[in-house]
């Protein structure tokens, strides 16, 4: 496939890139800077770079565009040449050339070797049977959802960083989810064996049985299942999927075919140029074999993309090594390993901490002399890996008792400040980006984080560096006499956390106070929407009442979303998805008397597009005449809370999701927030309605229910965090209203959950500290606040369509109730008829309940 549609200059060096991986991209993003060359990349995949980093996300809500790391849009505008499915299978070193499979041929100047790796599968007896597959690509991924369809136990080989990403999207398919490792540990390179068998302890507490020191000797027919995985030791395992994750070896057929330098174990041989055995051939990434050792992390791979990209254009780069720490988090555990991890240093001393009540494992392995840091092992809390990794990587001095920087004290820990780094510190190792360019970047102008982002890279690649990376930037601001300013606007000198506690301690009921006592001004588009939610979570009060309209924005103002022709939307609550056949009867009539467009949402529910704002009072009237009431999709608040059937209907559900769904969604639609939220609950561990999207999620299990907080299926999605396990009923309510109350009162203006507790100090765990454990001793508050919000809900298109003259507000005209049948409203598409199935409501047949489905599809309960 050619999409090149850019003419190569023969004055220019051609500059052929083959692999478009992370590495590879990142060669181009590099070269690309310089106008002197013109660069082919040659994909042998279907289609251009993606994050391979966050490539397990795919399964819990990512799509292709959310992974691509570029555009064929970007790649023209970059004068870049591409082509994708172009397997490269010759190389003539003399001509000059490459050709690919379909056999094109490409003249290079400089020559790239960015071709990556392949997953490793033991050579088992049967491993090419079918559900036998491995983790690699999108098209892996795409083979494991729709093998995954089809069978109910899932079997990783291999319980290495990969292996147990694997585990976890099988976990997230609704796989019972088994991982089989040869070592008697898991994660053997990064952990010692402590850290291993903690790390085991933590994943299979989430459900994921893992199988240690198993050999597997072959694979045959199950008896129960679709494979019997047989073992050395006698034992065996039956399972529907296999899934090889078994390690790496690096892509060097052609390094191999065509008289190139390759290691005796594998890999193209480069100098600390980048240069293979022939000057004008480079390698990067995990093909390439520096000082007899492979890179398996992205990180090593972007600096030897840089480097190979300087030494082109005639600069003097090397590459001498890389760190191979690593900050993850698997299946919600947290881990972490740095340097010297197995303390194989000569006279290297230990420190260790282990709390087997809380699952927690904490190594530091310090320089005979006690100075340095020489590795790190980190299992279920990392909070202090960023420190840790800067004592290792600039050889800065440990303290007198170095174990104090890992050890609990109710005292305060020795602190590593931001100004104790040299500028040669690292602070996002994936783009090597050091604090010296982060304050480069300052002193060429970038006054805020999202320019010293945007001009430096940093924190765009796995996001680890995010809360460092501020602290060095507000460090550098502040040394400036730059104000690092929390303040909301120009008319309050206060965050948004502090104005909601100064609303709350002085009874504040109104903007005009509050603006009076502790501001200045009129006000804005900013401190206005951002009061009136404070005003709306802490006393719930109207919304359009005289003294809060003036700070509501139009979807407020008008109680629904303003659609891009100008029309609004009309969406009515469904608990959980459920709604009677009657209820549906009504949308469908409204739907066709006001020729409304209908959509059944993500959210399950349905939504009515393309209503005037004169029709707006009589739509509802009807709606809510039936029993029916808003939805919300118009504020910040409580949007929908989606669910699968559970026991009541599945076969696999072990617990009522859809009642629990209703409850959750009757109990919070009242609560307004700082941005949206939006919940899920599912019936076992199969996951249908996605929970682990969503700001709230509850996922049921045998014991109870499994709470999920703060993920987002938006434009940046995250996967939510396990807060909670095993919870009954009462407590997991109580949770989740400390949870979200908490979230009220701290979090800034439009700040969705998932940025939030990111950005929460102590993150994940002070959150459960606070929560759970009561840290603040505030949880008798928050319980109270949220059961006031929860008496005080109103529907509030009911009390608008109740109060005349509030209905004004909705005429077209101020001084007449008519409207002016002159005026045109032109649908861009064809209409969609309402639901086929209201018919069948109307005409008597069986229909007991109707539920949207998690698939958007309507599903009829027929009790007969």
């Amino acid at each position: 496939m050619d999409l090149n549609a850019q003419p190569q200059s023969i004055s220019k060096q051609q500059i052929v890139v083959v692999g478009n991986g992370m590495v590879g991209h990142h060669f181009v993003e590099q070269l690309s800077q310089y106008e002197d060359y013109q660069i082919t990349v040659l994909s042998a995949e279907p289609r251009l770079a993606y994050d391979r980093v966050h490539l397990s996300e795919y399964f819990s809500g990512k799509t292709e565009s959310d992974l691509a790391l570029i555009t064929a849009e970007q790649y023209q505008t970059l004068g870049v040449n591409f082509h994708l499915d172009a397997k490269v299978s010759h190389i003539d070193k003399r001509a000059k050339t490459v050709t690919t499979e379909q056999g094109q041929s490409y003249s290079y100047d400089k020559l790239i070797l960015a071709t990556g790796s392949y997953p490793f599968v033991p050579p088992i007896p049967g491993k090419e049977r079918p559900h036998c597959l491995v983790y690699r690509t999108i098209d892996d991924l795409e083979q494991i959802k729709a093998s995954a369809a089809q069978g109910t136990v899932g079997v990783v080989v291999g319980g290495g960083l990969l292996g147990l990403e694997a585990a976890n999207a099988l976990k997230e398919l609704g796989l019972e989810t088994h991982v089989v490792e040869f070592a008697p540990q898991l994660m053997g390179v990064q952990l010692d064996s402590t850290g291993g068998q903690l790390l085991k302890r933590k994943i299979e507490a989430l459900g994921v049985t893992v199988h240690t020191e198993k050999a597997t000797q072959q694979i045959v027919d199950g008896k129960q299942c679709v494979h019997r995985m047989e073992f050395a030791d006698g034992s065996y395992l039956e399972t529907d999927l296999i899934l090889f994750s078994a390690g790496i070896r690096p892509y060097d057929n052609l390094a191999r075919e065509f008289d190139l330098t390759v290691g005796e174990r594998g890999g193209i041989v480069i100098n600390n140029q980048c240069q293979t055995s022939e000057q004008d051939i480079y390698a990067i990434g995990e093909c390439a074999l520096w000082n007899n050792f492979i890179f398996g992390l992205v990180a090593p791979g972007y600096s030897m993309a840089k480097v190979a990209a300087a030494h082109i254009h005639g600069e003097s780069d090397s590459f001498t090594g890389a760190d191979m720490s690593t900050k993850l988090k698997l299946m919600g555990v947290e881990v972490g390993s740095i340097g010297d991890a197995h303390a194989k240093t000569p006279g290297a001393q230990c420190f260790t901490y282990q709390n087997d009540r809380d699952l927690i494992y904490k190594k530091i392995v310090v320089s005979q002399d006690g100075k340095n840091l020489l590795g790190a092992v980190l299992v279920g809390d990392t909070s202090e890996y960023d420190s840790l990794l800067q004592y290792a990587l600039n050889g800065i001095e440990l303290p007198e008792d170095p174990d104090a920087l890992i050890l609990p004290s109710s005292g305060e820990k020795p602190s590593l400040g931001v100004d104790a780094l040299p500028d040669s510190a690292t602070i996002c190792s994936c783009l090597n980006v050091t604090k010296g360019d982060i304050i480069n970047a300052i002193d060429n102008g970038d006054t805020d984080l999202a320019e010293i982002k945007a001009s430096t890279k940093a924190s765009s690649g796995c996001g680890g560096c995010a809360a460092l990376l501020k602290t060095v930037a507000d460090s550098e601001f502040a040394k400036r006499g730059l104000e690092v300013k929390k303040d909301i606007c120009s008319h309050f000198a206060y965050s948004r956390t502090e104005l909601f506690h100064i609303i709350k301690a002085e009874k504040i009921r109104n903007f005009d106070t509050l603006i009076e006592k502790h501001g200045q001004g009129i006000g804005c588009e900013i401190c206005k929407p951002a009061v009136a939610s404070i005003l709306a979570s802490i006393w719930n009060d109207y919304i359009l009442q005289s003294d809060h309209l003036p700070l509501q924005d139009t979807n407020d103002v008008y109680l629904g979303n303003m659609q891009k022709d100008g029309t609004y939307s009309i969406v009515p609550r469904m608990p959980g998805g459920e709604i009677t056949p009657d209820k549906l009867i009504v949308i469908g009539e409204v739907a066709k008397a006001y020729n409304l467009y209908t959509k059944i949402t993500g959210g399950q529910r349905i939504d009515l597009f393309g209503a005037r704002v004169d029709q707006l009072p009589d739509i509802w009237e009807k709606l809510i005449a039936a029993g029916m009431e808003t939805g919300h999709a118009y504020g910040k608040s409580l949007r929908t809370v989606k669910s699968c059937v559970g026991s009541t209907w599945c076969r696999y559900g072990v617990q009522d999701s859809m009642s629990m769904a209703i409850f959750l969604e009757n109990r919070y639609k009242g609560l307004r927030t700082p941005h949206k939220v939006k919940f899920a609950v599912s019936g076992c561990t199969r996951e249908c309605a996605e929970a682990q999207s969503k700001d709230i999620g509850v996922i049921a299990t045998e014991n109870g229910w499994n709470l999920y907080v703060s993920g987002n299926g938006g434009m940046k999605p995250r996967h939510a965090d396990l807060f909670a396990t095993d919870l009954d009923d009462t407590t997991l309510v109580k949770y989740i209203d400390r949870y979200l109350m908490f979230y009220v009162r701290m979090a800034d203006r439009l700040q969705r959950t998932s940025v939030w507790l990111e950005s929460l100090e102590g993150g994940l765990e002070y959150a459960q500290k606070v929560v759970i454990d009561d840290h603040l001793g505030i949880n008798d508050e928050l319980e109270k606040q949220m059961a006031a919000v929860v008496d005080s809900y109103q529907c509030e298109w009911k009390t608008t369509i109740e109060s005349p003259e509030q209905l004004k507000r909705f005429r077209q005209f101020v001084n007449s109730e008519k409207s002016d049948p002159s005026i045109q409203f032109v649908n861009e598409r064809e209409q969609i008829r309402p639901a086929t199935i209201t018919e069948k409501a109307a005409a008597g047949l069986l229909i007991d309940t109707v539920t949207i489905s998690d698939s958007q599809q309507v599903t009829e309960v027929n009790p007969a």
